[in-house]
């Protein structure tokens, strides 16, 4: 196995990436601009009856910049901002104007390059002048005259070109610092005018829930002709015979002890198989750790009775309730077996954490947070029929979410989201 990069050197790569990022975002911003003008522009020309042919080309472009935004938002940062939809490809000029979605992305792009580009311009610029202050004012200093500043330090001796230097360096660190938290602050802000009308938002929730209704009537109805099956042919099909052996141990009795005994020595071992079944069946149904310990021992007891090196860390308060904690759990245990068999990995990484307020708390109230990272080879598509699609059908059922990223070389990182609220004033053990 490869040695793993430096902690350094990884939060280093991370931090130059997203000062890069905050680049490009404002390099954006002046696309995005331009688009928003040219839909300005067609506005202005709806009187004279040329705006009616270039609206809604000019909002279809704005749509997709916007829609780019969202998806960079997500991936930089992991704010996820809900789309309005793409614009029918046969909208007039009428069916754009009446769009709610598009007086949000004509707002953003009006304010995004003042707003959002000042803001992502402060990590670049003083990572910029500050490698200005380390590279380049230690050569040209001796060149220059008396009136060489560097930022509020006059560099005309060693002592002060040492002095930018070191403020250069400070800089440099500040600028290195910020993009991280800008870029995530940036995201935030683009969220607030890029998000989906409300009334998109609540149609979508009506089509959701009625979707996920006839998933859940589906899935109960799979679910008892699984027990039902299960008990037919095991627990059932054992108590049947306890019985027949034990009518035939009662015959002999008095005519054959011996061989009263041996059939009653068969049926304490078939009464054995049959309450192993039952037990195996309820554990099926509910894990009793999962009833008694709760999730965060439930999902250690997985760890444990995985070949995988599985590292869980727990960062809960109280109980949850228990419908979100079965389907967490079997979440799990889906995304573990799938690790092992497809992923080829040797370490899996579990975190579950409630936020009871916080940053989750904008996003739609608290919720649990489920994280799960392997170190396999990647390239996970639910489509393949790794039981990914069922995981989010199942979440599904509580307006939950299944956030996949799973690059070709890996790591794969399997993120669930569930709204619940703590049921509970204990505090789960870590």
């Amino acid at each position: 196995m490869s040695a793993k990069p430096h902690p350094l050197r990884t939060a280093f790569s991370r931090r130059l990436a997203a000062v890069g990022r905050c680049q490009l975002a404002g390099l954006l911003g002046l696309r995005v601009a331009a688009v928003g003008a040219g839909v300005v522009g067609a506005l202005l020309l709806l009187p004279v009856g040329l705006g009616l042919r270039l609206l809604p080309p000019a909002a279809a472009a704005l749509r997709r910049c916007g829609d780019r935004a969202r998806r960079r938002a997500e991936q930089w940062s992991g704010v996820r901002i809900t789309a309005p939809g793409p614009l029918p490809r046969t909208a007039g000029a009428r069916e754009v104007l009446a769009d709610a979605g598009f007086w949000r992305d004509l707002s953003w792009a009006w304010l995004e390059p003042v707003v959002g580009g000042l803001l992502v311009a402060v990590p670049p610029s003083l990572a910029v002048y500050g490698l200005f202050g380390v590279l380049v004012q230690p050569f040209v200093w001796r060149l220059l005259d008396d009136g060489n500043w560097y930022a509020f330090v006059p560099v005309h001796s060693t002592g002060l070109m040492l002095a930018a230097v070191l403020l250069g360096v400070g800089l440099t660190a500040a600028g290195l610092l910020l993009a991280p938290p800008v870029l995530h602050l940036h995201a935030r802000w683009g969220r607030r005018l890029l998000a989906a009308p409300r009334i998109v938002e609540l149609q979508r929730r009506v089509g959701q829930l009625t979707d996920s209704r006839a998933e859940v009537l589906d899935g109960q109805a799979a679910e008892l002709r699984r027990i039902e099956r299960d008990l037919h042919d095991g627990a059932q099909a054992r108590l049947v015979a306890l019985g027949m052996r034990l009518d035939s141990a009662t015959r002999l009795l008095d005519t054959d002890p011996p061989a009263a005994r041996a059939a009653l020595l068969e049926v304490r071992e078939l009464s054995g198989r049959a309450l192993e079944d039952l037990r195996g069946l309820v554990r099926g149904i509910q894990p009793p750790v999962l009833i008694d310990r709760g999730l965060g021992d439930a999902v250690r007891s997985l760890a444990l009775d995985s070949y995988l090196d599985v590292d869980v860390d727990v960062r809960m308060t109280g109980r949850l309730p228990a419908a979100v904690e079965s389907a967490a759990y079997f979440a799990v245990n889906e995304l573990l077996a799938n690790a092992a068999k497809h992923s080829g990995a040797g370490r899996v990484d579990i975190r579950l954490a409630h936020d009871d307020a916080g940053e989750n708390a904008d996003a739609g109230g608290p919720r649990l947070r489920v994280t799960v990272t392997d170190d396999g080879r990647g390239g996970a598509d639910p489509s393949r029929g790794t039981g990914l699609l069922g995981v989010r059908g199942r979440l599904a059922t509580f307006d939950g979410s299944l956030v996949l990223h799973s690059p070709q070389g890996g790591p794969t990182t399997v993120t669930l989201e569930i709204p619940c609220a703590s049921s509970s004033p204990k505090t789960s053990s870590c």
